[in-house]
């Protein structure tokens, strides 16, 4: 069971003022003799890694469970004991290492306010500390007393103004000299002590004194003397010897010349010299952090005030007669130059890309990424990153005005593309960076639409007119048919006949796929369009069988995106072109191994039957059903066929409505008595007045009545009549004269047997036999015909009766 005493919760106090918890751990304290300080360390309850280690500062007492410190100005942090005996036991420890009262509940000695803002007041030419003559052997008061104050801000800040106001800096420096001639290793270590605590001391007004042209290579040189290390560093012989400044252009300001020293000197200082700063030290270079940014700054603005010297510096980028070594440091100024300007605020950022584009940058790095060198290419694809994140619309306005003046070949995309594809690294590193550009390029998110002018109509309309096919081409070559086709004749045992055992062209086509995949999401005519034309899904599909499993789930998740659409445009096209076969194939070559590749198939159909996309299920049950019937592990197979059989039951029951409604005759009553009151129809007494009124009675009443459902007909077929439904609908009426003559004698004219009923079988037919009337009725003929174009399978069943004429 763990110590609840030395249970702790460590807080720090954030900006607003309040306290925010760090984590729950377990305190302990120890005495680090490098340091000569106390150190308490808080490992985490949960995985014992540390979460916090303080080293010897000023700590407070409080309220029986807290104890606080601060570490630099505005960052203070807190210990809450779950115990008031361990807070207690800790704070005893505290005290005893620092010789402190433990009665006392600050370890710092108290100063009441009004010293504060006595101190506040004092004017910087005071001395606040007494400094101890600067001599050989006072360099370990020295270090002791520049350590010390390390702890306290106020003392920070007293010592520092000490040191500027009596220039004690140069004089430490001297005695490095008179040390380094004597070989006093001792006095070198406290020098050491003493630098480093300065750095710490975190004041501007210091950096100016110590990075001063005159001290600096003094300062390197006292922190090549790490008590820690047996030989010393040679950092001035590298700064001196080894690290050459290039000047691509003679540099004439003398200022700038001296400010880009300076900053790559401070700057090695703080990545190479100091060790990684801890938590605690991190704050005490803050000073130091900001002094570099500042410079960047300062040198970057000098530069871009320079007209003369970046003209310059593009005339010969873009000058065929450049050497090839001197295009390469050009090249690498301008690209460390807009690493640089990451250090402006926006605005001052936004002019600097501004005045790159009115010198040419852009047409430059269309020169310089088409050459052979590999490191000028590199660099030229940094600066082209930094141009397309700070502003992709200014990248896409300059291609677009390029077919007017260029080939297709040499536009500035399709050489990023080109170089995308000829990347010589086996991790394509550089052509994983690439694609993230073009990405960034083809993005609609990031494309401006005015009024005037539409950037995402215009932009990927050029892009896919020009640079499409380039991208596409490493994938449409290694998926050829007739290159497949000749892999198998020449009896490949491979698993997969597309780039065998090359992994990075699988790496090439993956990253293609990636892009395509995000052009399906996010460009819709455009890309659809493509595809179609291209039949460029089927030529993805071909990759299913690729031995390189994330080469084949790319392919899948292509598809998956134009699923996903939900667009019945790309499914016809899918059911056309059985697109599904490649897909199925894979699933069951994978057999019963619970894969990646495994699950991602099954999630595609999975989808398919969620969403309810009945074109495809039909074509999947239809065409698969029976390969697919045996994977019981899920039951989505299963699923789909009973979404297919719902679908065909609701369709058979919507077709029975409708045909109910075009032929009531037949299906009101059954055939038998039909023919029943045929027969008595037909033989009737002629000279029955009363029968024929009757009888042209119920004909009208009849007439009405199958109108109307014969006009309900045309509401209730619309979900069927897709493609083209034509109604041809004519109603006659005739009367007969008021008498037969006299050779009928008041007698009906003579009735031809009835016509046969008709059939299914008919359909081939499209008239109809008729039945002539009694002249004396009036007669009311209905004619209805419906040619209908429609590739539903029940059709074929509506054809034979659809076509008729229904006399009354």
């Amino acid at each position: 069971m763990s110590d609840t005493r030395r249970r702790v919760k460590l807080y720090t106090l954030n900006e607003d003022r309040q306290w925010d918890d760090r984590g729950t751990g377990h305190v302990s304290s120890t005495f680090v003799e490098r340091l000569r300080g106390v150190s308490l360390l808080v490992r985490a309850e949960s995985d014992g890694k540390f979460l916090f280690s303080i080293f010897d500062v000023s700590f407070s007492y409080s309220q029986d469970t807290l104890i606080v410190w601060s570490e630099a100005d505005n960052y203070d942090l807190a210990l809450s004991f779950q115990e008031k005996a361990g807070c207690d036991e800790i704070w005893e420890k505290i005290c005893q290492v620092q010789g402190k009262d433990p009665a006392l509940d600050i370890t710092q000695d108290p100063i009441d306010e009004s010293e504060e803002e006595r101190f506040e007041e004092i004017p910087e030419t005071s001395h606040l500390v007494e400094l101890p003559p600067c001599e050989l052997s006072r360099l370990e008061e020295i270090a002791d007393l520049v350590t010390s104050v390390l702890s306290s801000p106020i003392r920070r800040e007293k010592l520092a103004l000490a040191l500027v106001s009596e220039g004690y800096i140069k004089k430490l420096l001297g005695l490095f000299r008179v040390c380094e001639d004597l070989d006093n290793r001792e006095g070198l270590h406290h020098l050491y002590e003493i630098v480093r605590g300065v750095l710490f001391l975190n004041k501007a007004a210091l950096f100016e004194v110590m990075f001063s042209d005159d001290c600096i290579m003094d300062v390197v040189g006292c922190l090549e003397y790490d008590p820690a290390l047996v030989q010393p560093k040679r950092h001035r012989e590298f700064l001196t010897k080894t690290a050459k400044f290039k000047e691509v252009i003679p540099i004439t300001d003398s200022e700038l010349r001296q400010k880009i020293h300076q900053t790559y000197r401070v700057q090695y200082i703080q990545d190479i010299i100091l060790p990684t700063p801890s938590v605690f030290e991190e704050n005490f270079l803050s000073t130091l952090t900001s002094f570099i940014f500042f410079n960047k700054v300062e040198i970057v603005s000098m530069l871009q005030e320079d007209e003369k010297f970046l003209t310059e510096v593009f005339a010969q980028l873009t000058d065929e007669a450049t050497e090839d070594s001197k295009r390469r440091e050009l090249v690498n100024f301008v690209k460390e130059f807009c690493a640089f300007s990451q250090t402006l605020q926006p605005q001052n950022r936004d002019a600097f890309f501004k005045t790159l584009a009115n010198l040419g940058i852009l047409p430059a790095l269309e020169i310089v990424m088409g050459m052979d060198d590999l490191q000028v290419r590199a660099a030229a694809t940094d600066i082209f990153s930094y141009l397309v994140e700070f502003s992709p619309s200014m990248v896409r306005e300059f291609v677009m005005q390029e077919p007017q003046q260029t080939d297709d070949d040499v536009l500035l995309i399709n050489v990023v593309i080109k170089q995308m594809i000829c990347d010589s690294d086996p991790e394509l590193g550089g052509a994983v960076q690439l694609m993230g550009l073009l990405r960034t390029l083809i993005d609609p998110e990031n494309m401006l639409a005015s009024t005037n002018k539409t950037e995402k109509t215009e932009f990927l309309s050029f892009f896919y007119k020009y640079c499409m096919h380039v991208l596409t081409a490493p994938l449409l070559a290694n998926t050829a048919h007739d290159k497949i086709s000749k892999d198998l004749q020449e009896g490949s045992t491979k698993i997969n006949p597309v780039c065998p055992d090359n992994f990075q062209t699988a790496q090439l086509l993956a990253l293609i796929l990636e892009l395509l995949t995000f052009c399906v999401e996010h460009h819709t005519y455009h890309i659809k369009t493509y595809i179609m034309n291209k039949d460029l899904l089927r030529r993805v599909l071909v990759l299913m069988n690729s031995k390189h499993t994330f080469l084949a789930l790319c392919a899948l998740r292509f598809m998956r995106r134009i699923i996903g659409l939900k667009d019945e445009y790309y499914n016809r096209y899918i059911i056309k072109g059985n697109l599904f076969e490649p897909v199925i194939n894979a699933l069951l070559d994978n057999g019963t191994r619970y894969n990646l590749l495994n699950s991602a198939i099954i999630e595609l159909f999975e989808f398919i039957k969620v969403e309810d996309i009945k074109s495809l299920i039909a074509h999947i049950v239809d065409n698969f059903y029976k390969a697919l019937e045996s994977i019981e592990y899920v039951q989505t197979f299963k699923g789909l066929k009973g979404r297919y059989e719902q679908e065909k039951d609701r369709q058979s029951q919507r077709l029975n409505r409708s045909v109910h409604i075009l032929f009531p005759y037949r299906y009101r009553r059954d055939a038998r008595s039909l023919d029943e009151d045929e027969e008595l129809w037909f033989n009737d007494d002629d000279d029955d007045d009363d029968g024929e009124a009757v009888e042209k009675s119920r004909m009208e009443d009849d007439f009405s009545d199958s109108y109307g459902k014969y006009m309900e007909l045309f509401e209730t077929f619309s979900f069927l009549l897709q493609k083209c439904l034509i109604f041809t609908v004519s109603v006659t009426a005739g009367a007969a004269n008021g008498a037969n003559g006299a050779n009928n004698n008041g007698k009906a004219a003579a009735i031809p047997p009835a016509s046969p009923a008709v059939t299914p079988n008919n359909s081939s037919s499209s008239s109809v036999k008729t039945v002539a009337l009694p002249a004396t009725p009036v007669v009311k003929v209905m004619h209805l015909e419906i040619q209908l174009f429609i590739n539903a399978p029940v059709i074929s069943y509506f054809l034979a009766h659809i076509t008729a004429i229904v006399e009354l």
